[in-house]
């Protein structure tokens, strides 16, 4: 039986159908808003998924080429292999907020899939795709603790605006997508252009009370059709045995957890779980499993309250507190820069790379295709943690965390125009106690500077944890990786001296008040100024000089129409310009010419060879010209690659000459002033001027 319902969100309709398409799936919602139409399907199988300790559930968005009316690319022209990182981060986006909405201890599979089947420019299929998510799960069997709801929130002259179309975010200093249900925000990701956190603040929750109409809705869907729940009851844990294992592991899980190296706190835990055993004797060997899960409680159970009632942490440090920092640049001779950042037993070194514009990515979109000249990538190797495994592509983690990264410093980049490179910045993790993402911006930033980008201001980034039970609250500054495991929230707040660029929020509990969001921005700000004042002691400013090692690029300018004549037949004149100057010469359609070489006196030759080939005749103009051709009535000639003028025979001299060849002959070079060019271009040249001219001069 079909259902409709439908809801007014930023000004369009919002409509979620079902009942027609995706039938055998648990769950299946057809959601729309404006052109864009997302189908996400959820299923949920009946076995339990044995052996793991996690919750089974996978989320992929797709996004089709049919969808604009655009065929692949690609040899196969379909859309195959790995998801783009535009379909891995809305994948991410899908997952963070409904990942923790599902029961304690569930292991059965679960599988969101979105796919995207029309798509207009000012409709973002990926919010879209979040509530067609939620709603596909609320109406399913599947034990689902929802809804939530999610919206893209933009400010444009002041004014905030939910879902803004791309004109609007042309014009806009926020750009944030806000997911949330009825108590609160649960997901944030976006950036910003140097906001400040009251704004900031205002804005998450302009966007809170946009959602609560699509939770109506989504309720209103489920009270209609709804499937009716499986039940599920979390296992219990056995009494006696959390008895016998909180009397013989209180005091282990109170030195482990005030050990502030992490290798020796690890250690300790895994020799705790031996002793542990060891201890209950045989009759408990086969439920090792159960021992580690009530240590892992207990454990937490410590570190928290540890936090409310004795306001300290893991590594004795205040809640506000920082660890120590260190800061270096200059770290590899050959590179165009690098910088290391070291916080506590978090360290990140970070490589630029400049390139032409010719090493720029290409991206396919749905909204096309476009170019970025500024990269950042994000490297999580297994050693970074003291593990091994095998090296495997970049995961969904950390092609997010490199995003987050980018956007952070895309925001600090100069423009393309002030300078005309293509930037890849290479963020390698070397170690990892809490905050890598973080860390690989404060590290992106110095190297930057090293290699000389005129950065609008030097950036850094903070993570910072929560932890809350009833009334109590602790806010944690520069969380360690426990205390992001053990914690109710994980915020990345990254920004210059001047305001926020960018945020990424997640939260456990089932919301988080106005107040507890706003101490939580304002001392994250605390913290990034803090760690930039740091960073500024190790390099204030970018580089004035390149890397001797760097490439030099110029920019000039042609008119289009002159692009022809330096490309030359084939390509042979651009080519030759290239083998002579030992240069690498990129040509855009709009007439700009990039010429990039290790040799600054490359780059000039290219640009002498290239303004030749380019410039155009004016009038009284001095050229040295070379005969091309000799008629009865005058001389053709070349006075600028491919560009001629007639000298009349009546301006060849002072005196009366006969015969033109009684001058001049074919491959002579003279010396010619312009005198007219007409509306076609034509081009009237004399020799008498010139002669006169040069005769006044001398």
């Amino acid at each position: 039986m079909k259902e409709i319902v439908e809801v007014e969100v930023g000004g369009r309709r919002l409509r979620l159908e079902i009942g027609e398409l995706a039938k055998q799936a648990s769950g299946a919602v057809l959601a729309s808003y404006g052109d864009t139409v997302v189908l996400v399907t959820a299923v949920g199988e009946e076995k339990i998924r044995e052996g793991i300790d996690f919750l089974p559930l996978s989320v992929d968005y797709m996004e089709k080429g049919f969808a604009v009316g655009r065929i692949p690319g690609g040899f196969f022209r379909r859309e195959i292999g790995r998801p783009s990182e535009r379909e891995t981060l809305t994948s991410r986006l899908i997952d963070r907020p409904i990942r923790p909405l599902f029961p304690k201890k569930y292991r059965k599979e679960i599988q969101v899939i979105a796919t995207v089947l029309s798509a207009d420019p000012d409709n973002d299929p990926g919010i879209v795709a979040m509530v067609g998510a939620s709603a596909a799960l609320e109406i399913s069997d599947i034990p689902f603790q929802g809804p939530i709801a999610a919206v893209r929130v933009g400010r444009s002259n002041g004014e905030l605006i939910i879902n803004p179309t791309a004109a609007q975010l042309e014009t806009s200093d926020l750009d944030v997508a806000v997911a949330g249900n009825r108590e609160g925000i649960v997901m944030v990701e976006g950036n910003a252009q140097f906001v400040n956190e009251d704004d900031l603040l205002e804005a998450l929750l302009f966007a809170h009370d946009a959602i609560q109409p699509i939770l109506d809705i989504q309720e209103t869907l489920k009270s209609r059709c709804g499937k009716k729940k499986n039940t599920f009851e979390s296992p219990e844990e056995d009494p006696a045995l959390v008895a016998k294992v909180t009397e013989l592991s209180q005091q282990r899980i109170e030195e482990a957890n005030t050990t502030a190296e992490k290798g020796a706190r690890y250690l300790l835990r895994s020799t705790m779980i031996g002793e542990i055993m060891e201890e209950l004797g045989q009759d408990f060997a086969d439920r090792e499993s159960e021992v580690r899960e009530i240590v892992h409680n207990l454990e937490k159970k410590f570190v928290r309250e540890m936090a409310l009632t004795r306001k300290t942490r893991i590594d004795n440090r205040g809640l506000n507190e920082i660890r120590s920092i260190d800061c270096q640049v200059g770290r590899l001779p050959r590179t165009h820069g690098s910088g290391l950042f070291t916080r506590g037993e978090t360290q990140v070194l970070s490589v630029v790379t400049l390139g032409s514009s010719s090493d720029e990515q290409k991206i396919e979109a749905l909204a096309g295709d476009e170019f970025k000249s500024f990269m950042l990538h994000y490297n999580f190797p297994p050693y970074c943690v003291g593990e091994a495994r095998f090296l495997r592509g970049p995961s969904r983690r950390e092609i997010g965390h490199g995003a987050l990264a980018e956007r952070t410093l895309n925001a600090v980049m100069p423009s393309h125009d002030d300078f005309p490179y293509t930037v890849r910045v290479v963020a390698e993790v070397l170690e990892s106690n809490g905050s890598s993402s973080m860390a690989s911006v404060c590290a992106s930033s110095l190297a930057l500077m090293d290699a000389g980008v005129p950065l609008k201001s030097a950036v850094g980034g903070i993570a910072m944890g929560l932890i809350m039970e009833g009334d109590r609250v602790a806010i944690l500054s520069d969380i360690l990786g426990d205390e992001d495991h053990l914690g109710d929230m994980d915020f990345k707040v990254t920004g210059t001296s001047e305001g926020v660029v960018a945020l990424q929020m997640d939260i456990k509990v089932a919301g988080v008040s106005r107040e507890v969001m706003r101490q939580a921005l304002f001392q994250a700000k605390e913290g990034r100024l803090s760690i930039l004042e740091k960073m500024s002691q190790t390099i204030a400013a970018a580089r004035e000089e390149l890397s001797p090692f760097a490439p030099r690029v110029i920019s000039i300018e042609i008119h289009p129409d002159k692009i022809r004549d330096i490309i030359g037949p084939g390509g042979k004149i651009i080519r030759n310009i290239i083998a002579e100057t030992n240069t690498k010469i990129d040509v855009e359609d709009d007439g700009k010419v990039t010429i990039m070489s290790p040799d600054l006196a490359g780059c000039q030759k290219a640009v002498e060879m290239i303004e030749k080939l380019t410039a155009e005749a004016e009038v009284g103009g001095l050229y040295l010209g070379k005969v091309r051709k000799i008629t009865d009535f005058g001389a053709f000639v070349e006075i600028l690659p491919g560009t001629d003028g007639l000298i009349h025979i009546s301006q060849l001299d002072h005196k009366r000459v006969q015969k033109v060849r009684d001058v001049l002959n074919e491959g002579d070079e003279v010396l010619v002033k312009v005198l007219e060019i007409d509306r076609d271009g034509r081009i009237r040249l004399s020799r008498k001027a010139a002669l006169g001219e040069s005769l006044s001069k001398a």
